[in-house]
């Protein structure tokens, strides 16, 4: 997804357009991560950028977008862009340390002594 969200119309209030892209946004994510995965890999990660403008898009975490949004309704602007772009994700498994364990075991004792 590639869009500039417009935050101008005649009859909707500025608050409820916010909540209608944020909306929009979380729908797309959804949807994303509902297709099919290819083999070989776990989940699906997004690249994402945001900005005023197109030019002036920085990359972002996934998290980042709401406070982002909350950011452009604090200053009150007209329009953001977005870009989420869909990618593979594969865990790093972390490998595990074995645990060394000295167990002395006494000598069993002949039969007598």
């Amino acid at each position: 997804m590639k869009k500039t969200f417009d935050l101008n119309h005649e009859k909707i209030k500025y608050p409820r357009m916010i909540d209608a892209t944020k909306n929009e946004i979380r729908k797309y994510i959804k949807r994303e991560r509902r297709r099919e995965l290819p083999e070989g890999v776990d989940f699906w990660d997004f690249d994402c950028k945001f900005g005023d403008t197109e030019a002036d898009a920085k990359t972002i975490h996934l998290s980042e977008i709401d406070a982002c949004i909350a950011d452009v309704e604090k200053r009150e602007l007209t329009s953001f862009y977005l870009e989420i772009l869909r990618k593979e994700g594969v865990r790093l498994k972390k490998e595990k340390e074995k645990p060394v364990v000295n167990i002395v075991v006494p000598k069993p004792k002949g039969f007598g002594e």
